[in-house]
Formats: structure tokens, C-alpha cells, sequence
């Protein structure tokens, strides 16, 4: 019987690998309470190895976070894409329900909460975090051909998005929260 021979991942496919597996370790405990241990138990590979991907745990966070905005940029693009007109609402509108439906990802919406927190006290995650949001502004400027007002509005909603499923808001009957998820959609 032949034997078949094990194609062996190259280091950018392992380490695309670990960004992956990193974001749900990441998503459970934030940056401050994730060990480089638990990211590279989760991606079945040594502690050594993720050290040979990444010179540091800073390193890894902030290359998952570069990683997420990337992902959330792939989806505006989709929503842009298959928008039914070019007016700046109807566009606005199709990327804010392709981003709806990524977050439905709990595990990256989590990653980029932490991000945003550990920004305050860790100036590379926070240049990682202030980078990612500038090329996401411009995409969503040049892409929805929207004014300043529509742009904030539009982030502003999506942040608003984030805090409803942090707490789980469509589970809630109350007056206040109501007021926060009217309009509101997620998948």
C-alpha cells in the first residue's frame, strides 16, 4: 500500500493559522489575561513556535488586530459591492448590514472591544488600532462617497452595535433598552 507524504504548512500558512486560532483566545480573556501558552495550545503548536512567528505576545495581538480590521474591511467591501445603488445612504447601508452579519462573529467584535481597551495603556496596540480605523474611515469615505456626518454616523452606529450585543440588548424588554436598539439590526 502506498504511504502518502505529508505536505508540511509553510510558516506564512502556520502563521495565518495562529491569527485565526488567536482571535478566539484573544476574544475570551482580552490582551491582558491571554498567554502566548493558551494561543499556541489552541493552535496546536509549541509556545517556541509561536515565539518564532512573533518576537512577543504584543506582536501577536497587534498583528490579530491588523488581521480584524482586514476582515472587517473584506465585508464593507461585500456590503459596497452589493449595494443597489450608489447614493451614500443606500451604500452606508449595505456596509453597515455586511459588517452586521461579520459581528454575529462574537469572537472578533470581542477581539476588537479588547483592542480598544488595552489602546489606552499599550502604545503599539493603540497605533495598531488608530491605523486600522484611518484606512477604514478613508475606504468608507471613498467607497460611499458619504459627507463627514454620514461617515461619524455610520461608525458611531457600529460602535452603538457593539455595546447592544455585549449585553445582549435583544433579549431586553426595557424602555431604555428599546431606545438603543430601535433601527437597529443584527444577524
Amino acid at each position: 500500500m502506498p504511504t502518502q507524504r505529508r505536505q508540511l504548512s509553510t510558516a506564512e500558512e502556520r502563521r495565518e493559522t495562529v491569527l485565526r486560532t488567536a482571535i478566539g483566545a484573544f476574544a475570551v480573556r482580552g490582551y491582558f489575561g491571554t498567554t502566548t501558552m493558551e494561543v499556541a495550545k489552541a493552535a496546536g503548536i509549541s509556545q517556541a513556535y509561536v515565539y518564532r512567528l512573533f518576537p512577543n505576545k504584543e506582536d501577536l495581538f497587534v498583528a490579530v488586530v491588523e488581521h480584524c480590521f482586514v476582515r472587517v474591511r473584506g465585508s464593507l467591501e461585500v456590503g459596497a459591492a452589493n449595494a443597489e445603488s450608489a447614493s451614500p445612504e443606500v451604500v452606508l447601508s449595505a456596509m453597515g448590514e455586511a459588517y452586521a452579519r461579520l459581528i454575529s462573529d462574537n469572537d472578533l467584535m470581542l477581539v476588537q472591544m479588547h483592542a480598544q481597551a488595552a489602546a489606552l495603556s499599550e502604545p503599539a496596540i493603540r497605533e495598531a488600532v488608530r491605523a486600522g480605523y484611518a484606512r477604514l474611515v478613508e475606504y468608507v469615505r471613498g467607497a460611499s462617497g458619504g459627507d463627514d456626518r454620514q461617515v461619524q454616523e455610520f461608525f458611531a452606529v457600529g460602535m452603538l452595535c457593539h455595546l447592544l450585543v455585549s449585553m445582549d440588548a435583544d433579549a431586553l424588554d426595557a424602555p431604555w433598552a428599546r431606545t438603543l436598539k430601535a433601527g437597529i439590526r443584527h444577524f
